[in-house]
């Protein structure tokens, strides 16, 4: 029975390291990033994500390409935009809240998509690319930039003015939310 009782402790406890092991996560490839800020007219504007890094690639070409095809402007999870406020973006009105941010990555136009589904993994964005998805709440089209200095990870920043934008390598693209 002594035997018995201690072969099961003992397979009770391989199991249980097992599992322990088996649940231990290392870090994530993209960390996390969130950034925050409140404009001056009032509107606190939060941006979750996570920075892929380049890794020796293009964007444009390797990673986020330039193809027509929507990117999910980050890695892992969606990343998201929240505003507290309903706003202007470049001009068009998005009601307050928390949205999927997705881009269609273009050398000299990107197109920035808002859009009401923002807690999934990776792009399960289903659409026709062309004219959107249901979901898109808000597209618009701004001209992109040659960054200032390059970035090896994807960075987003808001300015008081209410300018949000982000670079990955030289790649810049910002637009104005009032």
């Amino acid at each position: 029975m002594k035997k018995l009782l201690l072969c099961m402790l003992i397979i009770a406890g391989v199991f249980t390291a097992f599992n322990a092991s088996a649940q231990k996560k290392g870090p994530r490839p993209s960390p996390p990033d969130t950034v925050k800020a409140v404009t001056k007219n009032g509107v606190d504007i939060t941006i979750a994500y996570s920075q892929p890094s380049l890794k020796g690639r293009t964007v444009g070409n390797e990673i986020a390409p330039f193809n027509g095809k929507v990117w999910r402007t980050g890695a892992n999870e969606a990343t998201t935009i929240e505003f507290s406020k309903a706003v202007k973006i470049e001009g068009k009105e998005l009601p307050a809240g928390k949205y999927g941010l997705y881009t269609i990555p273009g050398e000299k136009e990107c197109v920035v998509i808002f859009n009401s589904v923002w807690k999934i993994w990776g792009l399960n964005y289903t659409l026709d690319e062309a004219t959107g998805s249901k979901t898109d709440v808000l597209r618009i089209t701004v001209k992109t930039a040659k960054a200032p200095e390059t970035s090896e990870k994807l960075k987003f920043s808001i300015e008081k003015s209410g300018k949000v934008s982000f670079v990955w390598g030289d790649y810049l693209v910002a637009f104005n939310v009032k």
